[in-house]
């Protein structure tokens, strides 16, 4: 089954990185024009511009700064006039272990927070009017398992901001479905990116396998065909639903 997104407008977070790449690289290929957002990695940012074309654009921001979050979705409605679908990938995945001194946990509990759902819930809040004079559109917003089964103790603040994602995206379902407005969660288990680089060298590789029933780690590649297939409309009446991506690791 061919996607076809010509004409469709997706912003889309953290597209520099992990999952963000392989989304911006489907989403192109199915004919949307992909609002790229990046933080630091301006590189980056402009040689994935150039591969997904399709009238691609980027757009900085530093999304534990909720000022430059509204900026930043400004600057795409401004640039585009419209959005289709808003994808809420961005996201931390900071080590903070409890022995930490309180200031220093409490700042890279609040960091996590804000990047992982206060802008996540921002921009949300933007699209909604956005979406409601249009007519529709779609959130997608990249949860994880530790939303649902827990995570370890040095990640508490991650947990809770996925669980937060969660019930922020089931709550705009519901409040919003009569307005043709649907929201949807992708929970991946765990993903082979640099972001839980540090995780992997602390417990190892063997011990995150082990917990799976496949053979292999998820990929990125692995989870964006389904993000791409929930922005097509095609999936629209499991709105408030999560698909999880995690290779068997958790099944509810």
């Amino acid at each position: 089954m061919q996607i076809d997104l010509r004409g469709q407008i997706v912003f889309l977070t953290g597209a520099t990185s992990g999952i963000g790449v392989s989304v911006a690289h489907l989403l192109s290929q199915a004919g949307a024009a992909v609002a790229l957002h990046y933080n630091t990695n301006e590189r980056g940012a402009k040689a994935l511009q150039k591969k997904t074309g399709n009238y691609s654009k980027i757009f900085q921001a530093d999304l534990s700064n909720t000022n430059e979050a509204e900026k930043c979705f400004e600057a795409v409605i401004s640039n585009y006039g419209k959005l289709d679908t808003l994808i809420n990938n961005a996201g931390v995945y900071l080590r903070s272990p409890l022995d930490k001194q309180t200031t220093e946990w409490l700042e890279s509990w609040h960091r996590t927070l804000t990047i992982n759902l206060t802008s996540a819930g921002l921009l949300c809040k933007l699209a909604i009017p956005v979406f409601k004079r249009q007519g529709g559109g779609r959130i997608i917003n990249i949860a994880s398992r530790a939303a649902f089964r827990g995570d370890t103790d040095e990640y508490l603040a991650y947990a809770a901001s996925k669980g937060g994602l969660v019930s922020l995206t089931r709550t705009i379902a519901r409040a919003y479905g009569k307005n043709n407005i649907k929201a949807f969660i992708v929970a991946p288990g765990f993903v082979k990116t640099k972001m839980v680089k540090e995780f992997i060298q602390i417990h190892g590789k063997k011990s995150i396998i082990d917990e799976l029933s496949l053979k292999k780690l998820t990929e990125p590649e692995d989870v964006a065909p389904a993000i791409v297939f929930l922005a097509s409309g095609m999936m629209d009446h499991v709105t408030g639903n999560t698909i999880d991506i995690n290779a068997g690791s958790y099944i509810r």
